[in-house]
């Protein structure tokens, strides 16, 4: 079955609810779903996934420029990966490379105040100070 339901009005008494309370239910079979999707070869190839960038706001200040930086790849057709919480930049670089991106976006409190990002290339280790408008042409190969 894909999906089913129901009503269980006694459901909640056997788990130890004092007074009898109606309820209804509904389950959706996602396991079923993805077999279907299997059989008919519908499923995408997930293993050669990844994200071009991971932009990292280095606190809570800089996270509306993250916000612009990220929506700037994405406009230019980019997958992104938008850290919002509070990691150390050591994690951001090992999360980068278990993503296989190819660059960090990096936004302290001086790239937020002057309107620019830092962006490192993974694969050289190199690091460049880019205009947001202008973050799209670093990944130009």
């Amino acid at each position: 079955a894909i999906c089913g339901g129901g009503r269980y009005d006694k459901l909640l008494e056997s788990f130890g609810a004092s007074d009898p309370l109606p309820a209804v239910g509904f389950g959706f079979g996602d396991a079923v779903i993805v077999e279907l999707l299997s059989d008919l070869e519908l499923l995408p190839d997930l293993s050669t996934t990844g994200v071009d960038a991971v932009v990292f706001p280095f606190g809570s200040e800089q996270r509306p420029a993250a916000i612009k930086a990220a929506a700037a790849l994405r406009g230019a057709g980019m997958s992104v990966d938008l850290v919002m919480e509070v990691k150390k930049t050591k994690w951001v670089f090992r999360h980068a490379e278990r993503l296989g991106a190819s660059k960090v976006i990096l936004i302290g409190d001086q790239e937020a105040e002057k309107g620019v990002v830092k962006v490192k290339d993974m694969a050289t280790g190199e690091q460049e100070e880019v205009e947001v408008a202008s973050l799209p042409g670093c990944f130009a190969e």
